[in-house]
């Protein structure tokens, strides 16, 4: 396990930490606000949504900060309420999920959570080009071929063998004459 925490890491504590405060002050003045109107009381489970994520923010910035580091896993799930939140005019939740999102996705961080949860992070797989497809094999027939019986010949006595005649060196032919010479 790793001594030191990665900056990447303390990064994304610290903006989740500062988003959840924000969440939690944005939640409690939107539902107060809406509360203050008719209208509003219907609108109010809308508004309580970034107290709720504000909440869950802060645990869970709570557990990356923590020393020893507590074994948790990367939270994508909150990275992608934070930018839902701009739904509600949070713009800054918007940015610090995002930044998470990009975090996340880091060799470092992603290595850091493995060694912190006792995995073990894939190798990375290697490229293998393509196998060209096997040609079928060939039919083969389910009946055998008819067995030929050969006829069985005597064995024939050696014969000497006659001796070569002499070779008789061929006549060698005249050279061509060429015309002008």
């Amino acid at each position: 396990m790793q001594t030191q925490k990665p900056t990447l890491i303390n990064v994304i504590a610290w903006t989740t930490l500062a988003s959840g405060i924000v969440n939690l002050i944005w939640g409690l003045a939107a539902s107060g606000t809406v509360l203050a109107t008719i209208i509003g009381i219907i609108c109010t489970p809308i508004t309580i949504l970034p107290t709720i994520l504000g909440i869950f923010e802060i645990i869970y910035a709570a557990k990356l900060l923590s020393n020893p580091p507590q074994a948790v896993q990367p939270s994508q799930n909150i990275a992608i309420f934070e930018i839902a939140c701009l739904l509600t005019g949070n713009v800054f939740a918007m940015v610090v999920g995002i930044l998470s999102l990009v975090f996340y996705n880091d060799q470092i961080v992603k290595d850091y959570f493995a060694s912190l949860n006792g995995t073990v992070p894939p190798a990375p797989v290697p490229v293998i080009p393509p196998v060209p497809p096997t040609p079928p094999a060939p039919i083969v027939d389910p009946v055998p071929d008819p067995v030929i019986e050969q006829q069985v010949t005597p064995a024939e006595e050696p014969t000497v063998p006659e001796p070569e005649a002499p070779e008789v060196p061929e006549k060698p032919k005249p050279p061509r004459k060429i015309a002008g010479n």
